[in-house]
């Protein structure tokens, strides 16, 4: 099936006489006739539900869902997408091991690695996400475990040169876990360039109404764990009776096992409510990227024709936008469109920044991007915050920069509001 038709179909098919919308299995647990059967999900012999920390039929569909999307061999959502990338990391690194991260990261996940990771006794070297296959050489060691980037970065917009990153990490024998939050399956599919994981941030475009927290972690199936030095994937796990993942499960071992090790034991796990909301706003997806990248194209397009003409705005930063820094990898990656995000500049820097956030009227100043609503922030004192001026350079975040999320409304209506906030930070 088409992209299209996997968003509104996949995942759940109802019987004859089954509710035609996914259900609300709003349950903790779920009844067995035997102890046998049910000891049989608890030694992973079989498939089912037990307790909804692990695993819930209403959870099930929009896994189901993404995996087809993403084309991986499985799914397992999460609370956040902040717990997507720890448990993608945590599944297969410990403490006196090493991880390689793009600089040009979500600042949440900056931190993430700089300072939680590190008190867990993870180390992580951040490095330019225009790294080179042969330039990321120097940062391999024997303890590295993984390689992680974001597809397209918050809120600096780089793009990571993903199969670059995927020969480095495998001639290292190790997988790269690549953050598709922004561009969506819709628009990339990093499996396709050699990424071995995908993680996301569902509360974005996925969910695309800012009603539900989520995170979503996606298998590819195609990584050698055999390959590496994996014994947590490759050695038997004590912890249920001695089963060894890659002999057991296959290509899904690195995702049955962050279910049934890290799900079970750190309890990420998203409610119930949370995946049917998730659910529902997948089945627009599509449509909605497209109106999302539409509109996001004219309003760069309008950025632009003021930094040209009075020059309101000083910089622009769209990857579309063919003088784009990025623009090269746009058009590998991201042909049809990279995401509604628009960063730019307001002449007279952060003061006038501020003063243009606290004009607009029809765009909201919010924490959230990515939704059908047009939202903006500067990452500099809000999500960005936390780091240091010379971090938020390693991050591309400058303190002029302003994060705008360009919603499905009408696009004259959204530069209209663009215009007279802009007008009102030069007076």
């Amino acid at each position: 099936m088409k992209p299209e038709t996997v968003c509104v179909q996949a995942g759940y098919s109802p019987k004859n006489g089954e509710p035609r919308v996914l259900p609300v299995y709003q349950s903790t647990t779920f009844k067995y006739d035997s102890s046998d059967a049910m000891g049989d999900l608890f030694d992973l012999k079989a498939e089912g539900f037990f307790y909804t920390r692990l695993a819930n039929p209403t959870a099930d569909a929009p896994e189901k869902k993404l995996a087809a999307l993403e084309g991986g061999v499985g799914c397992m959502l999460t609370s956040s997408g902040q717990a997507a990338s720890l448990v993608s990391v945590l599944n297969i690194a410990g403490a006196g091991d090493h991880i390689i991260s793009s600089a040009s990261i979500y600042g949440g996940t900056y931190n993430l690695f700089y300072k939680t990771l590190a008190q867990m006794g993870i180390e992580t070297t951040f490095v330019p996400c225009t790294s080179t296959a042969a330039e990321l050489e120097k940062y391999f060691r024997p303890n590295t475990k993984c390689v992680f980037g974001e597809t397209l970065s918050n809120p600096s917009l780089d793009i990571l040169d993903i199969e670059e990153f995927a020969n480095a990490a495998h001639a290292h024998h190790v997988p790269l876990i690549v953050d598709n939050t922004f561009p969506t399956p819709i628009n990339c599919r990093p499996f396709d360039f050699g990424a071995d994981i995908v993680v996301h941030s569902t509360s974005k475009y996925l969910d695309g109404h800012a009603v539900a927290l989520g995170g979503a972690i996606i298998d590819s199936g195609k990584f050698d764990w055999k390959s590496g030095n994996f014994p947590m994937l490759t050695e038997p796990d004590d912890s249920y009776h001695g089963v060894t993942y890659t002999d057991t499960f296959g290509s899904a071992a690195f995702i049955v096992k962050a279910r049934a090790h890290l799900m079970r034991d750190l309890g990420p796990a998203p409610a119930p409510m949370n995946a049917f909301l998730l659910n529902l706003g997948m089945e627009t997806l599509a449509l909605r990227m497209r109106q999302h990248c539409a509109n996001a194209r004219k309003v760069a397009d309008y950025l632009v024709s003021r930094m040209k003409g009075d020059g309101a705005v000083t910089w622009v930063n769209y990857p579309d936008l063919p003088d784009n820094p990025n623009h090269r990898l746009c058009e590998k990656y991201l042909p049809n469109g990279s995401s509604g995000v628009v960063s730019f500049g307001v002449r007279g820097g952060r003061e006038a920044a501020t003063k243009f956030m606290d004009s607009v009227k029809l765009a909201a100043v919010v924490t959230h991007v990515a939704d059908a609503r047009t939202s903006l922030l500067h990452p500099a004192s809000t999500t960005h915050r936390q780091l240091s001026d010379e971090q938020l350079k390693e991050c591309g975040v400058t303190p002029d920069l302003i994060r705008f999320s360009v919603g499905i409304e009408n696009a004259d209506d959204i530069i209209a509001d663009i215009e007279q906030a802009l007008n009102k930070a030069a007076e």
